[in-house]
């Protein structure tokens, strides 16, 4: 004979336990004014001897969930762990939980998951590097309270976190000029969309790179493989920029993921690092600090950028209507074993 199910504790179980009303328990619940210490003290006892858990679906109905929403591009991307992170702890004491959806780096999947999180009432999302175009993420950010982190351009309706890219390729070109490399070359993120062009962070690299390159009297010496932001985009663009007439002493990718797989390109050609060819990274992840790879590369602050995120979406929430804020933060350069001077 089967067993059937334990029933679920409900909040009429916890009012009975603690011997007080369930306008009580939902006072205590929600925080609410008019709930005494020693009210609150018996029925957290109670809740704790009972294994009491709010139910999401009614707290939906009575207008909050506690519950946030996270798309992310890439699940492999070590980067997103350190926003996670930072999304985590400045959350800690709260009520809020952090649910995760990969985002696949397309418009059609992006849609499905943001839709997926608005269908199960999230209170707010957190949409990381999102390539959907700008009138679908107003749209979003109308429905529902909106932090876009990784993508430029100001909003009136989301709020955005995003690091300087512009400078942080800047910092890669004069630390690999200032070693005496000529021939610096860059592996992009390939786009050709005009909006994704001016506000994605790959783009923004690769025009930071280009402008930096100009200002240190390198603009013949530009060279660019558009390839994709993963690892084999990276070993795919660095095959390219190796069978130039002339190849590059340097090469800086757009990303720690797309730095590992051109020195795996680098490696299979006979070539060292930094020996022959100098490597720098982005993110500065955890990849990159890992000893055996030990990657120069710029550090946006992930966790930072997660923290700041959590903060004006939690502040959303609470006040849809206050105006948009949009914080950039400065990236540093972390310089590991993969760059030395030029031989």
């Amino acid at each position: 004979m089967e067993k059937s199910a334990p029933r679920r504790i409900t909040i009429v179980d916890v009012a009975r336990h603690a011997q007080v009303s369930t306008t009580a328990v939902s006072k205590v619940l929600r925080n609410a004014y008019g709930a005494s210490p020693a009210m609150r003290a018996k029925v957290q006892q109670s809740i704790a001897e009972l294994g009491y858990r709010p139910s999401a679906a009614a707290r939906g109905l009575r207008g909050q969930t506690y519950t946030i929403g996270v798309m992310l591009p890439d699940l492999r991307n070590l980067f997103f762990a350190d926003i996670l992170d930072g999304m985590t702890t400045q959350l800690a004491g709260t009520d809020y939980q952090v649910l995760l959806a990969p985002g696949c780096n397309g418009e059609k999947a992006e849609a499905r998951v943001i839709e997926a999180m608005i269908d199960r009432s999230m209170d707010g999302l957190v949409l990381i590097a999102p390539v959907s175009a700008k009138t679908r993420l107003n749209t979003v950010a109308r429905s529902v309270p909106t932090v876009v982190v990784g993508r430029h351009g100001p909003s009136a309706t989301y709020d955005t976190v995003t690091d300087d890219d512009v400078f942080g390729a800047a910092l890669v070109v004069d630390h690999l000029a200032d070693l005496g490399h000529r021939r610096i070359a860059h592996i992009e993120h390939n786009e050709t969309d005009p909006v994704r062009l001016a506000e994605m962070p790959n783009a923004q690299r690769a025009n930071g790179y280009r402008e930096a390159m100009r200002a240190r009297g390198l603009g013949d010496e530009i060279d660019i493989a558009s390839t994709s932001y993963t690892h084999e985009g990276g070993y795919l663009g660095a095959k390219a920029l190796l069978t130039r007439p002339v190849r590059p002493t340097a090469i800086f990718a757009g990303a720690d993921v797309v730095a590992l797989g051109a020195m795996e390109a680098i490696a299979e050609a006979g070539l060292s690092v930094p020996g022959d060819i100098s490597v720098a990274g982005y993110d500065n992840s955890a990849l990159a600090a890992f000893g055996p790879v030990s990657l120069t590369s710029v550090d946006q602050d992930g966790r930072q950028m997660g923290a700041n995120a959590a903060r004006l979406l939690v502040e959303r929430i609470a006040e849809r209507d206050r105006r948009t804020a949009h914080v950039k933060l400065t990236p540093t350069l972390v310089v590991r074993r993969t760059t030395a001077a030029v031989a």
